[in-house]
């Protein structure tokens, strides 16, 4: 089994956003596509699947929500109940309008920072991590499209050049 791969390097975002659409069409596997800021379509050209992270936002939401709820309940009603303000802390019900500002900071508390972790975690990204940046050229001006190699390196060269890349080469990755 090859390990080959071709990166397609282009110098501007519409010309590598037709190129994926060549592409796409011609039935190459885009491997990756590498660009110095986000490009607006470009996921749903390459034909990811749209991102599923809203869903956990959503969970996270719904536990820092419990949570804070539970911690409520216990600390200001079972724990230790206090008179604040002539309002006595008979029971939860009473008093959750004046718990609904920490019910809403525990929710969005939990949501930021549980998505932070899970972007890291889902993007395989931790300290120290070595960048998989392939050419420093894609962290100033410069695209590149990853295509996998099945064969027919000489085709797909063409191929590329043929779709307005400014380079073309053909790696062995490791």
């Amino acid at each position: 089994m090859s390990n080959k791969v071709i990166y397609a390097i282009y110098n501007d975002d519409d010309i590598l956003m037709d190129a994926v659409k060549k592409t796409r069409a011609a039935h190459h596997h885009i491997e990756e596509v590498f660009t110095p800021f986000p490009v607006h379509g470009l996921d749903k050209a390459m034909g990811l699947a749209p991102t599923r992270l809203a869903i956990c936002a959503f969970i996270y939401g719904l536990c820092g929500l419990s949570f804070g709820t539970w911690m409520m309940n216990y600390i200001m009603i079972q724990d230790w109940p206090q008179d604040i303000g002539g309002k006595p802390s008979f029971s939860y019900i009473d008093n959750m309008p004046a718990f609904v500002p920490i019910m809403f900071e525990e929710t969005v508390f939990f949501a930021a920072h549980l998505m932070v972790i899970t972007f890291y975690m889902r993007s395989r990204l931790w300290p120290f991590k070595e960048a998989e940046n392939p050419d420093v050229r894609t962290t100033d001006d410069h695209f590149l499209m990853e295509v996998a190699v099945n064969g027919n390196e000489e085709e797909l060269v063409s191929f590329f050049e043929g779709t307005g890349a400014v380079e073309v080469k053909v790696i062995e990755k490791h």
